[in-house]
């Protein structure tokens, strides 16, 4: 008999003003949504006055660009380190900071299903000690890592 995996757990809290701003997929698991995707996938989030964030995820195609903007609110009790995400009203994703740098220089995001993770950079590439926390913080919550996909991104960092 298998033993049951340990509940999904999210970051203790996430200070939403550091949080916001560009972030840049390093890897992900490979999602419906994002089949078009070849290249360059970002996700920008802005506070909106209504205590709500705006979401804007962004990535490269074969003929250009695809977007899809949509909303995210912080869950009650849980420091705002779970939200409920819409891009498609009236469908509301679980959307868990599961790990977080002290520095906010990546952060994994997830669901508690374990069917979705996201492994994203303030910067194109993550250097490896970084991308190697960022593996290890999603380990630790019994990710599947042999689905992680790395994401391709044209742009680099300035030197």
């Amino acid at each position: 008999m298998a033993l049951a995996q340990a509940p999904v757990a999210s970051v203790p809290s996430v200070d939403l003003a550091r949080y916001s701003g560009k972030w840049f997929e390093i890897a992900s698991f490979p999602m419906f949504f994002q089949r078009n995707c070849v290249a360059d996938t970002t996700a920008e989030y802005s506070a909106v006055a209504d205590g709500s964030i705006a979401v804007r995820n962004r990535c490269r195609t074969e003929s250009g660009f695809d977007e899809a903007t949509g909303k995210a609110t912080p869950v009650e009790g849980f420091g705002n380190s779970r939200l409920k995400v819409s891009f498609f009203w009236p469908f509301k994703s679980d959307y868990w900071v599961l790990g977080l740098d002290p520095e906010y220089r990546w952060a994994v995001v997830g669901n508690p299903n374990r069917k979705y993770l996201w492994v994203l950079s303030r910067t194109p590439q993550l250097p490896p000690a970084l991308m190697e926390a960022a593996r290890a913080s999603a380990l630790a919550q019994g990710f599947d890592l042999s689905q992680l996909h790395t994401t391709v991104q044209s742009v680099t960092p300035p030197q």
